[in-house]
């Protein structure tokens, strides 16, 4: 499958380094080919590909989006036509000051990614730990795998997202539709006020186990 990546820092980088290493062909969405984050994915993986933006989305199957919620707007508007009816991973969270929900919990970033792509299929995934389980996303002391939540609109879309996740390593739990990504943001949210701020390990994960 052809995946481009709006954004490689420390979420998106690991992301396109495991996909690429399954057999993806992994294209990174560059304007700037020599700038220092795509000198260090490619330092993490020199098989990655490196694309101007429109060319790496136009090609894309699957884009996953992994910037800096600020930069959302801009990046996506600059491949609105090329980014028509994909899927489009949302890894996004919208944080405000002291660790607030970014959108005062009126609407969720990925509703409002929705809104400014709404021929776009978004799916809200990857968002609800901090990147060191992206980068290594294994627990082999236990006999469950971590869950990895996402959401959307699309059901199509997102049977796509749930098997990427799978060959990631993750238990992938679909919740329902897009406006579930409020509550995965909170999660986000939670995680890294519980690491971050009061010295939890942030290789701590989330399980889901269900009695039979």
């Amino acid at each position: 499958m052809k995946i481009a990546f709006i954004g490689y820092g420390q979420v998106g980088s690991p992301l396109a380094d495991h996909l690429q290493r399954l057999g993806h062909d992994v294209l990174l969405a560059a304007h700037n080919p020599n700038s220092e984050s795509v000198k260090k994915a490619l330092a993490r993986n020199s098989s990655l590909r490196v694309s101007a933006p429109r060319d790496a989305v136009a090609q894309a199957e699957v884009v996953f989006l992994a910037t800096p919620f600020q930069a959302n707007d801009a990046a996506l508007k600059a491949v609105a036509e090329e980014i028509r009816g994909k899927i489009l991973v949302d890894c996004t969270n919208p944080v405000g000051p002291n660790l607030s929900h970014g959108l005062n919990n009126v609407q969720s970033g990925s509703e409002m990614v929705q809104t400014l792509l709404p021929d776009t299929k978004v799916v809200k995934a990857f968002t609800i730990y901090g990147f060191e389980n992206f980068v290594d996303s294994s627990y082999p002391d236990y006999n469950v795998k971590p869950v990895m939540i996402y959401c959307g609109n699309d059901s199509g879309a997102k049977k796509v997202v749930g098997e990427l996740i799978a060959q990631l390593g993750w238990e992938p739990l679909d919740v329902g539709g897009l406006e579930q990504a409020l509550h995965l943001e909170h999660m986000t949210l939670l995680w890294v006020r519980m690491v971050r701020v009061n010295g939890h390990s942030p290789h701590m994960v989330w399980a889901m186990l269900t009695r039979r």
